[in-house]
């Protein structure tokens, strides 16, 4: 057998006083550094070190440099809604979000106010209007005959100031609730309509027990053909009754100041999976379909970064949708009952300001803590 050769010491492989830093080795030549220059091996990003490779042209340099988007401004104010509403200027939002509350259960003061129909002498008064009407109710049998029969032209054509006066009253013959409702809603809307720019739009969040009193009154205050959308949100969470069918879905009404000139940024609105993907094309499942007006979406999660507390929050991909479609990157927003602060939070997050109203101290100080970079003052 033949003795193996001893290995040669390390120190005779590689001489230590032979031995090169790192630097010269990849520049000395011979069989490695001539095969593979690292310098021209690796690409450049690569071979500089990491503060260089930040430093060099590219996309990835221009992407760390990029700045990161501009959060809009949001104010708060601590006031009653109709009040502060009363001290803004003339059209100056592009969007106003209105989640007034459905049902208050206070009991609200009643005023006689004097009105006039089209075909009633100006003096007419309130009570005069409400005679005639329960008039007609007696003679036809009951209030809502009068409903179905006592519908003059202007009624059909959308109508505003005195019109609208009638139409309450013949609903009040109908439901007695509505009156307060009416009372309460009906000077915030006119108030929103005052307050949104030529290019505006209103959305009136609202459940199903107000969703269509609100959309005479807002008939009578856009008018008829200022309607865009009646959008539903439609969700599945909590109890559902065995006598009739369960209730999940709220109503968001859309009407806008000018039809035609209003803003709607159909390319901004993020998208969804079609439901029957296999029915499409690929390029079509990748891009996902623009929603319709009906809305599938949970309410917010009991656990989860927007979860606040506050019990009529509304979750942000709702908010999300609303104000990428219906204002651009610098535009104002107006919510009056901003409760929780979502419109506020994701409106800023993308870019327009915000001017969050409510008139509840905890409200409030959810806003703040939410938004810390809000301004607050009072109303």
């Amino acid at each position: 057998m033949s003795a193996v050769p001893d290995a040669a010491p390390a120190a005779e492989a590689v001489p230590v006083a032979e031995a090169l830093p790192a630097a010269e080795a990849l520049e000395a030549p011979g069989p490695v550094a001539e095969a593979l220059p690292v310098a021209e091996a690796l690409p450049v990003a690569e071979a500089l070190p990491v503060a260089e490779a930040l430093e060099a042209p590219g996309p990835v340099a221009e992407a760390l440099e990029a700045p990161a988007p501009r959060l809009g401004a949001v104010e708060i104010v601590h006031g009653e809604a109709l009040d502060v509403a009363r001290g803004l200027p003339d059209g100056t939002f592009t969007l106003v979000y209105l989640d007034p509350p459905f049902n208050t259960g206070r009991t609200q003061e009643r005023h006689a106010v004097s009105t006039r129909r089209a075909d009633r002498p100006a003096a007419a008064t309130q009570d005069e209007i409400s005679e005639s009407v329960e008039s007609a109710a007696a003679s036809r049998g009951s209030a809502e005959s009068v409903l179905r029969t006592d519908r003059s032209p202007e009624i059909n054509h959308g109508f505003h100031g005195h019109r609208y006066e009638r139409v309450r009253e013949l609903l009040h013959a109908y439901d007695d609730r509505f009156d307060d409702y009416g009372d309460f809603l009906m000077p915030r809307l006119e108030e929103a309509w005052r307050l949104l720019a030529d290019d505006g739009t209103l959305y009136l969040h609202l459940d199903y027990r107000e969703a269509h009193y609100a959309k005479v009154m807002l008939d009578a205050v856009f008018g008829r053909d200022c309607f865009m959308n009646e959008l539903i949100w439609a969700y599945d969470y909590g109890a559902k009754p065995r006598t009739r069918w369960p209730t999940k879905h709220d109503t968001i009404l859309v009407y806008v100041k000018t039809p035609g000139r209003h803003v709607f940024n159909v390319d901004d609105i993020e998208r969804e999976p079609y439901m029957a993907p296999s029915l499409v094309s690929a390029a079509k499942r990748e891009r996902g379909k623009l929603p319709t007006d009906v809305w599938w979406h949970t309410i917010v999660p009991t656990t989860g970064r927007e979860k606040t507390g506050y019990p009529t929050q509304k979750p942000e991909g709702i908010l999300r949708r609303i104000v990428q479609a219906s204002s651009r990157p610098g535009d104002r927003v107006l919510d009056l009952f901003a409760g929780s602060g979502t419109t506020g939070a994701v409106a800023s997050a993308l870019g327009r300001d915000a001017l969050l109203v409510d008139v509840s101290p905890e409200a409030v100080r959810v806003m703040r803590q939410r938004i810390p970079h809000a301004t607050l003052r009072e109303g």
